[in-house]
């Protein structure tokens, strides 16, 4: 599919379904093609049979590529553009199912997208200091002793 089809499919799809910005679909297919080189690189034999990614695998091949693109900007950047849950990138994925732009299986449903992991674990959490005191301030670091 050329570039420019993608984008007029984009366009169409926002015109019916205003929650997500056209971003947001230039961002799961690029996501799902990361998650398909993930899994081709830990198992060739499963690729050989098919290149179909579960739900729960594109969406930790998601949360990956989004960590990878937008570090701790990640959690902001996707709520910029209306996502804002697991539950979103499914509801991202069966548009572009609706348009023929990605592919499912009879047994793909908008379920499979159920919350794997809340954005706060997923895109916050890697970025927290390791040690917080307990009464919530910041440990100081340790310097060892000479």
């Amino acid at each position: 599919m050329s570039e420019l089809d993608f984008n007029e499919i984009v366009s169409l799809i926002c015109k019916e379904d205003t929650r997500y910005d056209r971003k947001a679909y230039a961002f799961m297919r690029e996501a799902l093609d990361f998650a398909v080189k993930e899994l081709k690189k830990r198992d060739a034999d499963r690729c050989r049979k098919s290149l179909h990614v579960t739900g729960a695998e594109l969406l930790m091949g998601i949360r990956t590529y989004a960590l990878d693109q937008y570090g701790p900007l990640a959690i902001t950047v996707l709520n910029s553009w209306g996502i804002n849950r697991c539950g979103d990138f499914g509801e991202l994925v069966f548009n572009l199912i609706e348009y023929n732009v990605f592919s499912k299986t009879d047994n793909d449903r908008r379920e499979d997208f159920a919350e794997i992991y809340t954005f706060e674990e997923a895109f916050v959490k890697p970025f927290l200091p390791a040690n917080p005191r307990r009464d919530g301030s910041m440990s100081s670091p340790q310097i060892p002793s000479a």
